[in-house]
C-alpha cells in the first residue's frame, strides 16, 4: 500500500504527543500520453478543450496514467477528471480557462455548507479513485471574467478602468458599490435566493442565474485517494481548492493565489473530508487560506459528515482573512485535527475559529503548536461564535438563548508555543452565553499586540506561560468565564492591571501570580463579581 505519514515533529526542548494521521496516495499507473499526440497546441489561443477530452478518455481506457501538459499557453473548457489519472503541469506549463461562459454547465455541486447548483468547475471530479495533479506548472482559473468586486477594494483608478472594460455597477445610497461582469451576474443572486427558499434542485432552473453562479476552480466531490504535488493554482472565480466529501487527501508543496480582493476568493476549503495531509504550500488570497468547514445549519447535520483526521503543517500564508480557519459552516462537526510550524504574515486573523447559532455542529480535540505570525491586522487568535457574514470577528453580548441541535460547541483546543510580532488583539474569545467555549488551553504564547487578551463566555479555560507586550488596556480580560487559570505571565498591563473579572456569572477564577497586586499588575474584579471568585495561589 502507498500510504504517506505526516508525523508533525517535536520542537526542541518541547515534550509533544501531537502526531499526524495516516494517508494513503493514489495508485496510478506508470504510462504517459502527451497531449500534444491529441492535437493540443500551447499559443494561448486554441481552444484545447477537446484536447483535453481525447487525452483524458485515451488515458482513462488504457487504465490509467499520466497526461503530461509541456511548457506553453494551453487555453481550455473545464476539464473532468477521471479516476486513475495523474494531470501533470511540467515546468514552464500555463494552463488558463475560457472566459465563455457557456463552456461550463450548470451541475449539482456543493459551496459554502450547501448543495448547490453551479458552473462545473475548471478541474472538475466526481465519484472518482486514485487522481493527482502535479509538476510544476501553473493552472489559471481566469477568476476576473466571473468575480464581482468591491468598489472600497479599488483605488480610484482602478476602479475607473474596471467600469470601463464593461459590466454593470450595483449601487448603494447612490454610491458605486459593486461591480458585476454582467447585468445577469447583478441579478442572479435574488434568483438563487428564491429558487433556495423553495427547495428548487432542477438545474435547468438555475439557468437565468448562470453568470451568478461563478465554480470553485478545483471541485473534487466524494473521491478518494486524492494528490495535489508542486502546481500553482491561481486567479479562481470562487474557492480556489474544494475537496469535498472526500477521503485520503494529500496536498502538498503548491502555491495557491488569489487576488486579495477577490470575492470568496478562499485559498483551501476542506469540507466533510477525511484522512488530509496538507503541507510545505504557500497562499496568497482573498479570503481564508486554509480552512476546515462540514456544512451548514441543518443541510449540514442531516448530512453529517464531519472533518476528521486532518494534519496541516509547514505552511505559509500571506494575505487571507484568516490564516488557519475553523468554520464558520461546521454543522457537520471537524474533529481530531493537528497543526503545526506555519507561519501567518500580513493576515487579517492568524488563528480564526468562527460560528454562528443555527450551525450546529460539534468542534473538538484541535492541537495547534508552533505558529509564527507577523504584522496580523486584527486578532491573532480568534474564537467569534457571532459570524454574519462579515469580515473580521463579531463581538457578542450577554444574552443567553435555548440550547438545543442548532447550538455549536467548541471544546478541547489546544493552542502552545506561539509567536505573534504584532496584532490589534493577543486573543479574543466570544462565546455564545448558552453554551461557552469549553477547554481552551493556550500555553507558550509571546505576543506583541495592542489589547491583551479579552475573554467572554469560556470555561476550563488556561493561559500559561504567556509573555505579552501591549499597548491598552489590561493585560487579561475575563467576562463571563468559569473555571478559568492563569499562571506564569509576563508583561504589565498598560491600565495597570494583570488581571480584569467582570460579569456575575463568573466563578472560579485561579491566579497563581505571586507578584499580582504590584505596580501595572494588579487584579480588579467587577463590582457585579460575586465574593471569592479569584483563587490566589
Amino acid at each position: 500500500m502507498n500510504t504517506y505519514y505526516s508525523p508533525l515533529r517535536k520542537g526542541q526542548g518541547i515534550e509533544s504527543d501531537v502526531q499526524g494521521y495516516e494517508v494513503t496516495l493514489p495508485d496510478i499507473p506508470a504510462r504517459e500520453f502527451q497531449i500534444t499526440d491529441f492535437g493540443a497546441v500551447g499559443d494561448g489561443v486554441t481552444d484545447n478543450t477537446e484536447m483535453f477530452r481525447l487525452a483524458i478518455a485515451t488515458c482513462a481506457e488504457a487504465g490509467g496514467g499520466r497526461v503530461v501538459i509541456p511548457a506553453g499557453i494551453w487555453l481550455t473548457g473545464p476539464i473532468v477528471l477521471r479516476s486513475r489519472i495523474e494531470l501533470h503541469v511540467q515546468t514552464g506549463a500555463l494552463v488558463t480557462f475560457s472566459r465563455n461562459f457557456d463552456q461550463y454547465p450548470l451541475i449539482a455541486s456543493s459551496f459554502e455548507g450547501w448543495q448547490a447548483v453551479r458552473c462545473q468547475s475548471p478541474i472538475d471530479g466526481e465519484h472518482l479513485e486514485d487522481i493527482a495533479i502535479t509538476g510544476e506548472g501553473t493552472w489559471d482559473g481566469g477568476g476576473e471574467a466571473w468575480r464581482p468586486v468591491k468598489r472600497s477594494k479599488m483605488t480610484s483608478s482602478q476602479w475607473n478602468q474596471l467600469v470601463s472594460s464593461g459590466g454593470v455597477v450595483e449601487q448603494a445610497g447612490g454610491d458605486d458599490a459593486i461591480w458585476w461582469p454582467s447585468t445577469s451576474a447583478l441579478e442572479g443572486g435574488a434568483i438563487v435566493s428564491r429558487l433556495h427558499s423553495e427547495q428548487v434542485r432542477d438545474v435547468a432552473s438555475y439557468e437565468g442565474a448562470r453568470d451568478f453562479l461563478r465554480p470553485n476552480m478545483v471541485s473534487l466531490r466524494q473521491c478518494k485517494r486524492v494528490l495535489l504535488d508542486g502546481p500553482t493554482f491561481q486567479n479562481s472565480p470562487a474557492w480556489n481548492l474544494h475537496p469535498w466529501a472526500s477521503e485520503h487527501v494529500t496536498i502538498r508543496n503548491v502555491s495557491v493565489r488569489n487576488p486579495w480582493f477577490s470575492q470568496n476568493g478562499d485559498g483551501l476549503d476542506i469540507d466533510s473530508c477525511r484522512h488530509v495531509a496538507v503541507e510545505n504550500s504557500v497562499f496568497d488570497v482573498g479570503d481564508d487560506a486554509i480552512c476546515l468547514k462540514s456544512g451548514k445549519d441543518s443541510e449540514g447535520r442531516e448530512l453529517g459528515l464531519p472533518s476528521e483526521y486532518i494534519t496541516i503543517r509547514n505552511c505559509t500564508v500571506y494575505h487571507g482573512h484568516g490564516g488557519f480557519v475553523i468554520g464558520s459552516e461546521m454543522s457537520g462537526g471537524v474533529r481530531h485535527v493537528r497543526v503545526s510550524d506555519c507561519t501567518f504574515i500580513g493576515t487579517d486573523i492568524g488563528l480564526r475559529f468562527k460560528s454562528a447559532r443555527g450551525r450546529g455542529g460539534v468542534v473538538e480535540d484541535i492541537q495547534v503548536e508552533r505558529i509564527y505570525m507577523k504584522d496580523i491586522i486584527m486578532e491573532a487568535i480568534s474564537f467569534s461564535f457571532f459570524y454574519a457574514n462579515q469580515e473580521g470577528s463579531a463581538r457578542g453580548s450577554d444574552l443567553s438563548q435555548e440550547i438545543s441541535e442548532e447550538t455549536p460547541v467548541f471544546r478541547d483546543i489546544r493552542i502552545s508555543d506561539v509567536v505573534c510580532a504584532g496584532a490589534e488583539t493577543a486573543l479574543l474569545v466570544s462565546g455564545l452565553p448558552e453554551m461557552p467555549l469549553d477547554g481552551l488551553v493556550i500555553e507558550g504564547y509571546k505576543v506583541s499586540a495592542r489589547k491583551g487578551v479579552q475573554c467572554a463566555h469560556a470555561k476550563h479555560l488556561r493561559i500559561a506561560e504567556l509573555h505579552a507586550h501591549i499597548t491598552e488596556g489590561s493585560l487579561i480580560h475575563l467576562h463571563q468565564c468559569k473555571g478559568a487559570e492563569v499562571e506564569v505571565i509576563e508583561g504589565a498591563g498598560p491600565d495597570g492591571r494583570l488581571l480584569t473579572v467582570t460579569g456575575h456569572e463568573s466563578a472560579g477564577i485561579v491566579c497563581r501570580e505571586g507578584d499580582a497586586d504590584e505596580e501595572g499588575r494588579q487584579i480588579s474584579v467587577g463590582p457585579e463579581v460575586r465574593s471569592g471568585v479569584i483563587i490566589r495561589r
